[in-house]
């Protein structure tokens, strides 16, 4: 969602707080600003638009003396995309900037008790009535900080904010509320911010910032309090272990592309140090305290559930423990019947997806614990589960996932082993099996990637005019066909539609015509005869098939794709990447913004 950055030391703050944003482009935004105070002043310059917008204005603006600034970069969820409603926002006086990201639900009370008081607030603006709350409270605290609390004990919703004052020039105050916030400390310097890369290249020392903190940092100071009675809160510093070559392009033409052909990596890193090669066995410490459940429900959002609903054919399979999974936003709102033995998994990229973090909460009410799977360390959901399991697929820059579901299928796969061993439900020549096969994963996905790519820009080229997509498949390829047909929406921008291959007569196929081509999952499994009779059934209505495949099987098709074979839920390793790449491909061919598709962002963390 939107960007924050807020910086306090002894650098030129502006364009420091400039090469923040740009940092976190990746989340998505229309709009974007800077507050700085300088000789005396406190400014504001916003933009509508990207990055460069901004720059423009600035470069008329002196501010190369400023050593504190604060800068966002904004995707609506309150207002339309405009510069009147970008960030940062004045307080009537003039003496408070402030950057928002979250949304406050009780807005409109706070602004008709403002609205009494004779303060005026644009319609649209919810962020100015914290930011006029702020200056009415400093008319009754003492300091600035009792006077931000004051305000945001009033506010309800989702928050991480950021203020600067005209007459504490290099002070920056902050906190957070169920969305992501984090504090950067350096030598001489201090940084806030909504994600670690936007001060990477100058420290990577960091304290995660809990719910219902408040923070206030100059350069050579900082201290975390509890909002509720600004007491004093003990935090840790902890190191990361990121370097900024991980957020680079590295010869890629574009971050989706980069991580695409990252996996290799990703699937060896993941299971490194959770495989024990000599007894075939799986190794994950972070699990040892919970019981395997008597049922597994499978929480999460978007490619996040379709990951979800992959797991369930291994875990049902190997582990033999039922699973039920849902969709974030639909499981919070409904009475969900959790039994005693009952577990929740909630997975999350960025571990801060507010209705999965939701569902975590409302799964822990009801006395069941959870267990969070997610990329980011030190995010809401790896603090707030029970036990949390790290996919280790290091930052992800591109909005649309790729390697993030890679690492959660290869982390979902080590679970159903691991359970499987203490279930005793699968042999050890069938576990030794597995391992052997995801221990061979990298080298045969880094080998065969390629070829898959030249395939794919070869599909595009003739496909890329078509207006809609079917993409089908069969039992775990079901998952990976609608994970195919979201990739391809997300963005080319072409409307596709994922199916179970047997639902296509019941109803869908009544869809397929010559320019209504379908994508279809054909492997070698035991399933591939029913496939190929789905297959026959598009081709009699004239409709064209790309067929994803393995070596040796018959098909006649217009464009048979031959992949590398995997045995069982596995070969998902080698799909999954070749649904991306053409995905990637037809976007590209299309001249579309790969990277940071229009209306998206890459962490959903309000409602």
């Amino acid at each position: 969602m939107c960007g924050i950055i807020g910086y306090a030391g002894h650098r030129p703050a502006v364009p420091l707080a400039v090469e923040g944003l740009r940092r976190l482009e990746y989340r998505g935004y229309d709009s974007a600003g800077v507050a700085f105070v300088q000789n005396g002043e406190l400014h504001t310059i916003r933009a509508e638009g990207k990055l460069a917008a901004l720059e423009e204005k600035l470069a008329t603006c002196p501010n190369t003396t400023a050593t504190a600034a604060m800068g966002h970069t904004r995707w609506a969820t309150h207002g339309i995309p405009a510069e009147r409603n970008a960030h940062p926002h004045l307080s009537n006086d003039g003496t408070l900037a402030i950057i928002h990201n979250g949304i406050i639900e009780n807005y409109q009370e706070l602004k008709n008790d403002l609205l009494t008081l004779g303060y005026t607030v644009a319609p649209d603006a919810e962020t100015e009535v914290l930011v006029n709350l702020t200056a009415e409270g400093r008319k009754q605290h003492a300091s600035l900080l009792d006077a931000f609390a004051w305000a945001l004990r009033q506010a309800h919703g989702a928050y991480a904010v950021c203020v600067m004052a005209k007459d504490e020039p290099g002070v920056l105050y902050a906190a957070r509320l169920a969305a992501p916030l984090i504090l950067g400390i350096g030598t001489g310097e201090n940084f806030v911010a909504s994600d670690i890369p936007a001060f990477l290249p100058y420290t990577r020392d960091v304290v995660f910032l809990e719910d219902g903190e408040i923070v206030r940092a100059d350069a050579n100071r900082w201290q975390v309090l509890r909002l509720a009675d600004l007491s004093v809160a003990d935090k840790r510093i902890q190191h990361i272990q990121w370097d900024m070559q991980a957020a680079q392009k590295g010869g890629f033409k574009h971050f989706m592309l980069k991580e695409i052909f990252e996996q290799p990596r990703v699937i060896a890193d993941c299971m490194a140090g959770r495989v024990d090669e000599a007894r075939n066995t799986v190794a994950l410490p972070e699990l040892d305290a919970l019981p395997v459940p008597d049922r597994l429900h499978i929480v999460a959002c978007g490619t996040s559930y379709h990951s979800g609903l992959w797991a369930r054919h291994i875990l049902e399979s190997w582990a033999k423990v039922p699973v039920t999974v849902e969709i974030a936003s639909e499981f919070r709102y409904r009475d969900a019947l959790l039994g005693k033995n009952d577990m929740v998994m909630v997975i999350s990229q960025s571990g801060e997806t507010a209705d999965t973090l939701a569902a975590l909460r409302m799964a822990r009410d009801k006395g069941v614990q959870v267990i969070g799977l997610c990329n980011v360390v030190g995010s809401s959901i790896a603090r707030e589960s029970s036990a949390v399991v790290y996919t280790q697929a290091g930052p992800e820059i591109s909005v649309a996932s790729t390697k993030a579901m890679c690492s959660q299928m290869v982390v979902l796969a080590l679970i159903a082993l691991s359970w499987a061993q203490r279930n005793d439900t699968l042999s050890q020549a069938t576990r030794a099996q597995m391992l052997h096969i995801l221990r061979a994963l990298p080298a045969q996905l880094e080998t065969a990637l390629p070829m898959m790519h030249d395939t794919a820009q070869q599909l595009a080229r003739t496909y890329a005019k078509a207006r809609s997509f079917f993409y089908l498949g069969r039992g775990h390829c079901y998952p990976l066909a609608l994970e195919g047909a979201l990739k391809l929406k997300e963005i080319s921008y072409i409307h596709a539609e994922g199916y179970a291959s047997g639902e296509m007569k019941h109803g869908p196929i009544a869809l397929v015509d010559p320019e209504f081509p379908t994508f279809a999952l054909a492997l070698d499994d035991e399933l591939f005869p029913k496939v190929k009779s789905n297959i026959v059934e598009v081709q009699a209505r004239r409709g064209k098939i790309i067929a994803l495949t393995n070596p040796g099987l018959e098909l006649s098709v217009d464009h048979s794709w031959v992949i590398p074979t995997v045995q069982g839920p596995l070969s998902a390793f080698l799909v999954l990447p070749a649904l991306q790449l053409f995905s990637y491909e037809v976007a590209e061919y299309l001249g579309k913004d790969v990277d940071q598709p229009r209306n998206l962002a890459k962490s959903v963390t309000v409602e």
